[in-house]
Formats: structure tokens, sequence, C-alpha cells
């Protein structure tokens, strides 16, 4: 088979998602709830025949991603094209904050510029053209394999765009919830193909304020 599956898997929750602050590629780490959201990924994939588990470098999927690995028995591998999305000098902020103190900022955002970039940070072409890039090559070291890949809300989000073929300015309308569970094909001839999206069902004993969504600074 000339393909391959990609067990994509978000993050699990941490102090500043609760906040809704822009984490962006500060290194912010899991919180209990988030470090519980590991252990439900770890046990829900841990029969699946993945051969190999990577990861961002940020320490929020590297901790999410490690217990995976360990009950897989395999390596973790980290690699910085999993980064989220660098958002400058607005990394840190909440948005409540930027809505305030700088509306045009929220309202490009909200509008998903392609080109705007914070300033020191990155623009969504940017973005996009470095996640493609990034899950295109992991992929192609596994033809016929299924690996997973932890990473974060915007990387996720360009990745799902490319596999449901959405553009890159379409208002989201799928859930981008931490520690979600999602199913994409890659193959050298067809790209991304989705299979299937958010699934959460490890996460059933969650507390009652459920998963954060991806508006909560990624």
């Amino acid at each position: 088979m000339h393909a391959t599956r990609i067990l994509a898997i978000r993050h699990g929750e941490t102090a500043w998602n609760r906040d809704a602050r822009i984490q962006g590629q500060l290194d912010i780490p899991l919180n209990d709830t988030g470090r519980w959201q590991a252990a439900r990924v770890a046990a829900a994939l841990r029969h699946e025949p993945i051969t190999a588990v990577y990861s961002s470098d940020l320490s929020r999927a590297r901790d999410t991603a490690a217990p995976l690995a360990q009950a897989l028995v395999l390596p973790l591998r980290l690699d910085e094209g999993l980064r989220e999305r660098h958002f400058g000098v607005f990394q840190g902020r909440t948005w409540a904050e930027l809505e305030h103190e700088h509306p045009d900022v929220v309202r490009a955002w909200k509008t998903r510029v392609p080109d705007y970039a914070p300033p020191g940070g990155e623009s969504l072409l940017a973005l996009r053209e470095r996640v493609e890039a990034t899950f295109a090559r992991l992929a192609a070291q596994h033809l016929g394999e299924q690996i997973a890949v932890v990473a974060h809300g915007g990387v996720l989000d360009i990745l799902y765009r490319a596999a449901a073929r959405v553009d890159l300015q379409a208002p989201r309308a799928w859930a981008m919830g931490n520690a979600a569970i999602h199913r994409v094909l890659w193959s050298p001839d067809g790209g991304f193909a989705l299979l299937s999206w958010g699934d959460t069902r490890h996460l059933d004993e969650a507390d009652e304020a459920g998963p954060l969504d991806e508006r909560a600074a990624a």
C-alpha cells in the first residue's frame, strides 16, 4: 500500500488553554487535566499498529506523546516543523486583551487574512507551507505504515484543511479539542485525505467543562 495512515493528536490541556492565553511557540507545560488526557490517549491507542511516534518539541505536545511512545515501546521523535504557529509579540496575551488594545489584530485573525503576520510571527500562508511540508515529509518515510503525530491546534487546523480540501480563509466548523484523535491518509500521488476527525471517546471521563477548543489559544 503506497499510503501512510496518520493519527494526528492535539496536545493535552494547559493552564493557558483555560485562560484563553496565546501560547504560540512559548513552552507552556500540561496541567493536571492535560496529563490525564495524555494517559487516556496512550490507553486508547496502545493496541494500534503504530510504527513511529512524532511530536512537536514543545513540552505540552512532547509530554502528551511520551506516554503513547512508552506504551508502544517506541522512541519519541521530535520535530520542530510540528510547532504551533508563531504569534510573535502577541504570545502570552489573551484574546480579550488584544480585542481591547488591538482590534485590528483580532479582525485580521477572525477573518483569517492569509498574509497577515503578527510582528515577529508567522502568517497563515507560512504556517500552511511549513505544516503541509512537515506532514508530507514524515508520511513519506512510512509508506504502508501508520504513524502517530502530536501537535497543536493551529497545526492540525491546517492539516484538516489540506485533507478536506477546505480553503485557508474558510470559517472553521470542525472541532479541535485538547487530546482529540484525528485520522488522515497521505499518499505521494493524492496528498492528504480525511478519514475521521475529532474522536474524543477516550475522554468520556473528562471534567464537566469538557475539552477546550483551538480558540483557547493553541
